[in-house]
């Protein structure tokens, strides 16, 4: 995933909001969100190649995601896939603090990563290549392949909008969030970040929702923790060139029961 936009505390519906796209190479397979057979607690999409996810949440309201950090030069293999980061979290019984702390203790097994961890009552962030634990206090977060709110200009842009949404609230606000993250327009040149991938990756990375033949936005999530505990989870996939691939929508009430719809 290559872009997550968070707000914490800042919107008085809902305590926690997350605005996420996970961009991939189209050939890597995936599912599609939904509770884990393994896991019932588990919402999200799986990558069906390591087992592990980019984002998810679980019936008690937590939520994780993980980001690449890019750095130019190709890293070799490390022992242990970075989706596992938020997988182990949501299926583990640890809090959020210690969690993050072993991830410190064992960040040598993943290549470089950035994970933001919690639920509506506060999160933390951790890259492997800051080093350091923090914990996130009520605001507006972006981040994409660097640190947070590293102000690339895919963060600046949408972290801008994010929070001119949130002040409009409103009934579509999911939607609202949707048509921010389909966001396809790329930075100049003079804005570009040089991070060693050559010029014509950073133009096409330089867009929030990312467009080719073989690599793109593969996904677009959309969650709302309201402060009675309810949640509502939306995840619109998409094919090669941007082209739709389906919709799935969740809603968890106080009974917490979810309900889904995919669309075609």
């Amino acid at each position: 995933m290559c872009l997550v936009l968070v707000a914490l505390s800042s919107h008085p519906e809902y305590p926690l909001i997350v605005a996420a796209n996970r961009d991939e190479f189209y050939d890597r397979p995936t599912a599609s969100a939904e509770y884990w057979s393994d896991a019932p607690a588990v919402l999200g999409g799986r990558d069906l190649k390591a087992g592990g996810t980019w984002l998810g949440v679980d019936r008690q309201g937590r939520f994780a995601a993980v980001t690449n950090y890019r750095q130019g030069e190709r890293e070799q293999p490390a022992p242990r896939s970075r989706g596992l980061l938020v997988s182990d979290y949501l299926t583990g019984k640890v809090g959020t603090e210690e969690y993050l702390e072993r991830v410190q203790r064992d960040a040598g097994l993943y290549n470089g990563f950035n994970l933001i961890a919690g639920d509506a009552s506060g999160l933390c962030y951790y890259s492997n290549r800051e080093g350091s634990l923090r914990s996130l206090g009520p605001g507006v977060y972006g981040l994409s392949n660097h640190l947070l709110d590293t102000p690339w200009p895919k963060v600046a842009a949408t972290k801008s909008a994010f929070g001119a949404i949130l002040s409009r609230g409103g009934a579509e606000l999911a939607d609202d969030l949707l048509a921010l993250l389909a966001d396809r327009d790329r930075a100049n040149d003079d804005q570009l970040p040089s991070t060693g991938i050559g010029l014509e990756w950073e133009r096409l990375l330089s867009s929030a929702f990312i467009v080719s033949d073989a690599y793109g936005t593969r996904s677009s999530t959309v969650v709302l923790v309201g402060r009675d505990g309810s949640m509502v989870f939306v995840e619109r996939s998409f094919g090669q060139q941007g082209r739709a691939a389906g919709e799935r929508r969740f809603e968890i009430g106080g009974i917490l029961v979810a309900q889904a719809r995919l669309q075609r």
